[in-house]
C-alpha cells in the first residue's frame, strides 16, 4: 500500500494509496511532496497507525507505513500510476487528473457512500490581543488593514479565501453579485505583498510573512493550520478569530479506477470507510479538523466555535464553474485589477 501527498502549482493536497498485499503482509509507503509536514500529514500519520491495528485485528495482515518528504513540482502522472485511493483538497483538481490517460478517477461518491470524512474552514489568524479588533469579514476592508493571503491566481488555498469572502458579502442584507465584487476587490486591495515572484504566492510564503517576518495584521488561513500556529507558539503570540460566516472546506476521497485486484479494492474501501469511524474522527479532531460525526464533534465543541458555513456547490455551482468564472484568465479576479 502506497500513500503520497502532493501539492501542485495550485498548492492542493493530494493523498494516494497503493495497495500491495501479500499473503501475510502489506506495505504502505508515503511520500509528501510539500516543503514540510502539514496538518493533513500529521493527521494521517496517526490515522495510518490506527488503521494498521484495525486491519491486523480484522484480517491478520500487517500493514507497514513509511513516509518521506520531497519538494513540490512532481507531475501528477509520475506518482499516480498504480495508485488506488486519492484525496483532494479541491474537487476541480479531479478534472486535471482525468486528463491523464494512464488512469481514470471515478467520482468519490461512486466508490464510497459517505460524505467527506472531515472538514475545515477559513478563519483569521491575528496577533495576540487582536490589536486591530478584527472580528468579521467586514473589518478586513477597513482602510489601513493589512491582509496576508496568497494570490488566487496561483494558490488553491487563496481561492478558498477569495470564495469565503465573496460568499460572506453575497449573503449580507442587500447582497448581490455587484456588492460581492466590490467587497472582495476592497479586501484584496488591502493584501500586503512584500515582494513579487511565484514563491511569495504560496501559502507557505504567506504563513512565513505573517508568523516569522511579522508582516500584516491578519492571515487568512485554514482553521486547522491556524490552530497549529497557536499551538506551536505556546498560545502567547497569536489567536484565532472565527468570523460569523465562512466556507466549508471538504476533501474529496476516491478509489482510483486502476487495475486493482478485488482484495486490494476491498482494503482501499476499508481504508476510506475507516476514516468515518469514531476512532478516526477523534484523530481528525485532535489535529484540528472538524469531525463529521456529531458525537465526536461534540467533544471538540470548545475548539470549534459555531459558524455559519456554506459550500462551493451551494453558492458557486461547484469548483469547475468557480474556477472558470473567477480565476481563469480574464475572469472576475482579473477584472478587479488589484495589485
Amino acid at each position: 500500500m502506497k500513500m503520497s501527498l502532493y501539492r501542485s502549482r495550485f498548492i492542493f493536497a493530494l493523498l494516494v494509496i497503493l495497495l500491495s498485499l501479500g499473503v501475510a503482509a502489506a506495505a504502505l509507503h508515503s511520500i509528501s511532496y510539500s516543503n514540510k509536514p502539514d496538518s493533513t500529514w500529521e493527521m494521517y500519520e496517526d490515522f495510518n497507525v490506527a488503521f494498521a491495528r484495525h486491519w491486523k485485528a480484522r484480517s491478520g495482515v500487517n500493514v507497514t507505513v513509511k513516509q518521506a518528504h520531497s519538494g513540490s513540482g512532481v507531475p501528477v502522472r509520475a506518482m499516480m500510476d498504480g495508485q488506488d485511493i486519492v484525496t483532494l483538497a479541491l474537487s476541480y483538481d479531479i478534472e486535471a487528473l482525468k486528463k491523464n490517460t494512464r488512469f481514470t478517477l471515478p467520482d468519490w461518491q461512486g466508490s464510497s457512500p459517505q460524505s467527506p470524512p472531515y472538514t475545515s474552514t477559513v478563519v483569521f489568524l491575528v496577533r495576540k490581543g487582536n490589536p486591530k479588533q478584527l472580528k468579521d469579514w467586514g473589518d478586513l476592508v477597513r482602510p489601513g488593514i493589512e491582509v496576508i493571503t496568497p494570490s488566487p491566481k496561483t494558490s488553491g488555498d487563496a481561492r478558498w479565501n477569495y470564495l469565503a469572502a465573496w460568499g460572506y458579502a453575497l449573503q449580507q442584507s442587500g447582497g448581490n453579485e455587484a456588492n460581492a465584487f466590490e467587497f472582495v476587490r476592497k479586501l484584496f486591495s488591502n493584501v500586503t505583498i512584500p515582494d513579487s515572484g511565484p514563491r511569495n504566492s504560496r501559502p507557505s510564503a504567506a504563513m512565513a510573512n505573517f508568523v516569522e517576518r511579522g508582516l500584516g495584521d491578519v492571515l487568512l488561513v485554514w482553521e486547522n493550520e491556524a490552530h497549529r500556529v497557536v499551538r506551536d507558539h505556546g498560545g502567547d503570540k497569536f489567536e484565532i478569530v472565527t468570523p460569523s460566516m465562512s466556507i466549508m472546506a471538504e476533501p474529496i476521497v476516491s478509489i482510483v479506477d486502476n487495475a486493482a485486484t478485488d482484495g486490494e479494492r476491498d482494503v482501499a474501501r476499508a481504508y476510506i470507510d475507516y476514516l468515518h469511524t469514531a476512532k478516526a474522527q477523534d484523530i481528525a479532531g485532535k489535529h484540528y479538523y472538524r469531525p463529521r460525526d456529531e458525537r465526536v464533534a461534540g467533544k471538540y465543541a470548545t475548539q470549534f466555535p459555531s459558524i455559519d458555513l456554506f459550500t462551493v456547490d451551494e453558492l458557486f455551482g461547484g469548483w469547475k464553474l468557480a474556477e472558470s468564472r473567477h480565476f481563469a484568465r480574464g475572469g472576475v479576479f482579473d477584472q478587479m485589477q488589484v495589485k
